[in-house]
């Protein structure tokens, strides 16, 4: 078991966003798909979203329902061993329609833990 905790997990899950979502804002799929070292490095950060995913403890994962936890770690499988099978579309999609609505719960998490420790 790592000694890394579930709450700087959840923070590298939230810096990955950020990052993703610095790298490809105002970018359309064309541009995005045409420029090889933005694919991979977004794909690397959606590894890190889905490792720091499947390393939060269940009854913490059952705090934030709406984040599609098992589903973070599953995308993060098939980039890291099934990588010729990446679509660039839905990696796109998910960068525009799944990304974004998970951040507030993430946020959440850490306040609400934080709040907690007083």
């Amino acid at each position: 078991m790592s000694s890394r905790s579930w709450q700087l997990r959840v923070q590298d899950i939230l810096n990955a966003i950020s990052t993703i979502q610095q790298r490809t804002d105002r970018l359309t799929f064309e541009e995005f798909s045409a420029n090889e070292m933005l694919v991979e490095s977004v794909l690397y950060k959606y590894i890190v979203i889905g490792e720091a995913a499947a390393n939060i403890p269940a009854e913490i994962q059952l705090r934030a329902p709406q984040v599609q936890w098992r589903l973070m770690s599953d995308m993060r499988n098939i980039m890291a061993h099934e990588y010729f099978h990446v679509n660039l579309k839905i990696v796109w999609g998910t960068i525009q329609n799944n990304l974004p609505p998970v951040v507030e719960p993430l946020r959440n998490l850490l306040t609400s833990e934080a709040e907690n420790e007083f």
